[in-house]
């Protein structure tokens, strides 16, 4: 481990570490034209380097900022020139200024300006004050209200001076105050027409226009956010924050607000004081210049960056609650290229469960073994365990933050999965220097953790440490490789870690970022009536995106990589849930899922050879090698009970094809297979072909089985299976070629599947025989989420009608073109009360089929309930991992239950229905190739598409073809209903 070298450190200004820095220019970086500007330039240049940003807010033109500053920052920190008041918005390059941004005026808004100057000029000098008109300037002209040589151009030092001479000569020549003759602007702009007229002073000048400051600062703060900077971490510095004889001063309208707000410091004169909440430093452009060496020292320190406290982002979990500890130890797991760290303290606390893991690598190939726990990341050791903290996960960028409250606290923390570097994981920890003890590692350290199957995770870390004024900083960088068939060489980790180290923490943190903001530009929810279910959608999305990987395969367990519930095997949440999630966030890593499948397609094969049976059949669960790793046995409760979901919950197979097809059409234009997703269809489909019974009759039958209703096992024609394997012979039939010779059996025996439907309810028996079950409905129970068959027993659960999740209702979700039109509303009415919620697949479930019922209260309701399965641990079971499935459910849930998005033939559908409690919803997805932002605001619907997208609303035929911009659609909200389908 090394040390790094901290100079002296200046006098403490803010105490924190902020992302950008914003200036206005004269009086606070320079304090007149013609001084040098080098000591500003080689800050600016130095944070640039870090990653910080810089923005420069001013009311002058390029040539003067510019040619005065002169900086070409080397990035990845941006310089921004926000000049001509609001006009204009630049981006300096190492080449030199390009313009972003321009507002031109429009010769008609030019006359108002002029005209409004003069006749302002010409009522004040009627009432004997003499002014000048000076400047004519982008979307402004000034008036001199001090036009004698004494005071042509008098430094900010003199502020206090020349108000005090201007305030005499307006009360001498009866014009009142200063917002007195800004009341005469503003009215004289009122009768020229221009409501929205922007009136700035300096004391000095009067300065009337279309744009201000406060279009600089909005225009500065959008391209921060675009590269994930919240407004928390802006330090914004002026000289002219305060009152002006009762005037704003000019750098006030810097003061645009935010959530939360940033940090503004004035080191200006400030005669009159300051806002609340700005602090008033004084010193002018040698402040500045120790502002700006704070942040170059704290960053040499290794000091931990702050975090933004944005309510909209930010899930926030106080104190230290021993038996919450697991809890969140996986609700605060962070993901790099398919590797989890657990969200452990770093001093793991005693009831904590420090784990590394990575998809697809396992301990062993036998049932028992699960995902391979690789080297502990954390590792920390402090004389004095933390008694009470804040962690904090900013979901805006990827980053956990942790702070010890209460008396002597010292201890800070910050750590990420990196976005843009695969495999890098950075954290950073401070505390009093007698309390941090880091570990006695030398410069490079590696650990391997190996595997029974031959593979391995493998952990490459460098570290340094700092101290600076009494307080220990720890900065560790560590580069993960995993493989679950070879044991990784450090050699494979060490290009990755020198390139993580060259780069350094500040810079991996600002590309961190970006990265994050880049994804939330791309996918994301916005619901502004409500912000507290907005936030738990982007936690979803959060672990969601935790799960990107570059290439290779992708195994999602159920519980992802952020536990070791169910051992990471992975179910069929993974291909009915995670997948069709993953199509419209992550399109690369929902194609690794689907090779996941494709490479244990050989052993699906070798399974249904081995039962006799032809084709292909998937294992209820896998893990290493695609054999099936169901346990035999286990507990429901205290019972001890025998497993038969690996021997009968065979719709698995039929979920397999689903998820591939449903790739396809969600990702290529024409929908079509790859040889080898062809084949895994056919093969799919000749082991239904040869598990269905026919009885002479001619009708077809799937006998044994068990649906994902769990509490009825052995039972003959469960809807659902029957109505996946039904799915899937028919589109193997439309998917094989013309010289197929199985097609026509396939499609015989498709149409020959019973599924259980009963013309007069329009309702569907969920298998042979339910109707006579005791009718016990959830009344009868207790109110969901029940684990019914833990408090009732087995036994009685089987001889009843509950059901543990959605049945012949999934069948609805998955593929509503197999079941009878207009059948929903009626199995909902007969199934929805009798489900128990048992599995935390069922409420997302349960939500978008009620929205698109239209019941949009109730599928409100369930989806606040599928999003409350993980962050407020319903269930209790959250510590053994998130539930990944049940998050891509409730994403699902407002992507195809709410905005009624499906793709069909290359098109995309939408019907949207909103609850009365969302006046609009905003959606950004991935669909064919296309960036596409949808946006519901009844009775009109906006639709941008980065790329050419068909676009059809309802159940009408009207069609509309994107082309990399808008389409709208703008209807009577009965229009909506009118096209909508019966459900």
């Amino acid at each position: 481990m090394t040390e790094a070298a901290v100079p002296p450190a200046p006098p403490p200004l803010l105490g924190r570490t902020v992302a950008a820095v914003v200036l206005d220019w004269d009086g606070t970086a320079v304090a007149d034209r013609s001084v040098p500007a080098a000591p500003v330039r080689e800050r600016v240049e130095r944070l640039s380097a870090l990653g910080v940003h810089t923005a420069v807010v001013s009311g002058t033109h390029l040539a003067n900022v510019d040619g005065q500053l002169g900086a070409r920052p080397p990035g990845p920190g941006r310089l921004l020139l926000a000049l001509n008041r609001g006009s204009e918005l630049f981006e300096v390059t190492r080449s030199g200024p390009v313009l972003l941004h321009r507002r031109e005026e429009d010769p008609h808004e030019r006359q108002q300006l002029d005209a409004i100057a003069r006749d302002v000029a010409d009522e004040l000098r009627r009432r004997g004050l003499d002014v000048a008109v000076v400047a004519h300037r982008l979307n402004r002209t000034k008036i001199d209200l001090l036009p004698d040589p004494a005071w042509r151009d008098p430094p900010k030092s003199r502020l206090g001076e020349v108000l005090d001479e201007l305030g005499r000569r307006l009360a001498a020549t009866g014009c009142g105050s200063l917002a007195d003759t800004a009341t005469l602007a503003r009215r004289v702009a009122a009768s020229h027409g221009l409501l929205d007229v922007r009136i700035t002073s300096d004391a000095k000048h009067l300065e009337i226009g279309t744009t201000d400051k406060g279009d600089s600062m909005r225009s500065v703060l959008a391209v921060l956010a675009s590269v994930g900077v919240g407004t928390g971490l802006v330090l914004v510095v002026g000289d002219e924050l305060g009152d002006l004889a009762g005037l704003p001063g000019s750098d006030a309208r810097m003061l645009v607000g935010g959530t939360p707000a940033p940090v503004v410091v004035s080191v200006g004169v400030e005669p009159h004081g300051v806002p609340d909440g700005v602090r008033l430093l004084g010193g002018g452009p040698p402040v500045l210049l120790a502002l700006l060496d704070e942040q170059l020292h704290r960053a040499e320190g290794l000091r931990v960056p702050d975090v933004c406290h944005d309510p909209r982002w930010t899930v926030v979990e106080p104190g230290v609650d021993p038996a919450r500890h697991r809890v969140t130890e996986s609700l605060f797991t962070l993901g790099s290229d398919g590797t989890g760290w657990r969200g452990s303290t770093e001093e793991t606390a005693v009831l904590g469960q420090p784990l590394v893991t990575s998809v697809g690598v396992y301990a062993g190939a036998d049932p028992a073994s699960g995902l391979l726990e690789g080297p502990d990341l954390a590792d920390v050791s402090l004389t004095e365990p933390v008694r009470r903290d804040v962690r904090t996960l900013d979901l805006r960028t990827g980053v956990l933050h942790r702070e010890e409250t209460g008396p002597g606290a010292t201890l800070r923390s910050a750590r990420f999965a990196s976005a843009t570097e695969p495999g890098v994981f950075a954290m950073r920890v401070e505390a009093d220097e007698a309390r941090l003890r880091p570990p006695g590692q030398g410069p490079d350290t590696w650990s391997l953790v190996t595997s029974a199957t031959g593979g391995g995770i493998g952990a490459l870390t460098r570290q340094r440490s700092a101290r600076d004024l009494g307080t220990s900083a720890l900065e560790r960088l560590t580069m993960v490789r995993a493989d679950a068939h070879r044991a990784p060489a450090r050699s494979a980790a060490s290009g990755g870690l020198d390139r993580a180290c060259v780069l350094g923490f500040e810079r991996l943190l600002s590309a961190q970022r970006a990265a994050w903001a880049a994804r939330w530009d791309r996918v994301g929810v916005s619901i502004p009536s409500d912000p507290r279910l907005e936030l738990r959608l982007r936690f979803a999305l959060f672990h969601l995106w935790n799960l990107a990987v570059r290439d290779g395969e992708l195994a999602v367990g159920a519980r992802s990589v952020t536990g070791t519930g169910y051992a990471g095997h992975v179910f069929w949440d993974a291909d009915a849930f995670v997948l069709p999630a993953l199509v419209t966030i992550d399109p690369p890593s929902a194609a690794a899922m689907v090779r996941y499948r494709l490479r244990r397609l050989p052993a699906a094969r070798d399974r249904a050879r081995a039962e006799g049976r032809a084709g292909a059949r998937f294992p209820w669960e896998s893990a290493h090698d695609g054999r099936d790793v169901t346990p035999r046995t286990g507990f429901v409760g205290a019972e001890a009970v025998t497993i038969r979901t690996g021997e009968m919950e065979e719709h698995i197979t039929a979920d397999v094809a689903w998820a591939v097809v449903r790739h396809a059409a969600w990702t290529r234009p024409g929908g079509g297979l790859t040889p080898t997703e062809g084949e895994l269809l056919g093969d799919t489909a000749r082991y239904w072909a040869s598990r269905a019974v026919r009885t002479p009759d001619g009708a077809a039958h799937l006998l044994g089985v068990i649906g994902p209703d769990e509490y009825h096992e052995d039972v003959d024609d469960d809807m659902f299976t029957n109505v996946m394997a039904r799915w899937n012979l028919r589109h193997a039939a439309r998917h094989a070629p013309a010289s197929e010779p199985e097609r026509a059996a396939w499609s015989d025996l498709a149409d020959a599947l019973l599924d259980g439907h009963d013309a007069g309810t329009g309702t569907y028996e969920q298998f042979r025989g339910y109707s006579t079950l005791e009718p016990l409905t959830m009344a009868d129970v207790g109110p969901p989420p029940i684990a019914a068959d833990v408090l009732l027993g087995r036994a009685r659960v089987e001889r009843s009608q509950l059901v543990k999740q959605p049945d012949v209702l999934m069948a609805h979700h998955l593929v509503p073109g197999e079941v009878a039109p207009g059948s929903l509303r009626p199995c909902l009415a007969r199934y929805g009360p009798r489900t128990a919620h048992g599995s935390s697949l069922s409420p997302a479930v349960m939500a978008a089929l009620h929205a698109r019922a239209g019941e949009t209260s109730r599928a409100l309701e369930l989806l606040d309930l599928a999003l409350a399965i993980d962050l407020d641990d319903i269930g209790g079971t959250a510590a053994a991992g998130i539930h990944v499935a049940a998050a891509a459910g409730a994403w699902t849930a407002v992507v195809q239950g709410f905005l009624g998005a499906e793709v069909e033939h290359g098109r995309l559908h939408l019907d949207p229905v909103l609850p009365d409690a969302w006046p609009t919803l905003q959606v950004r997805l991935r669909c064919l190739g296309a960036d596409v932002v949808v946006r519901v605001e009844p009775p009109r619907l906006v639709v941008d598409a980065s790329a050419p997208l068909v676009v059809r609303l309802g159940a009408g035929c009207r069609l509309q073809a994107g082309t990399g911009s808008r389409v709208t659609f703008e209807r009577a909200p009965e229009d909506l209903a009118d096209e909508r389908s019966t459900p």
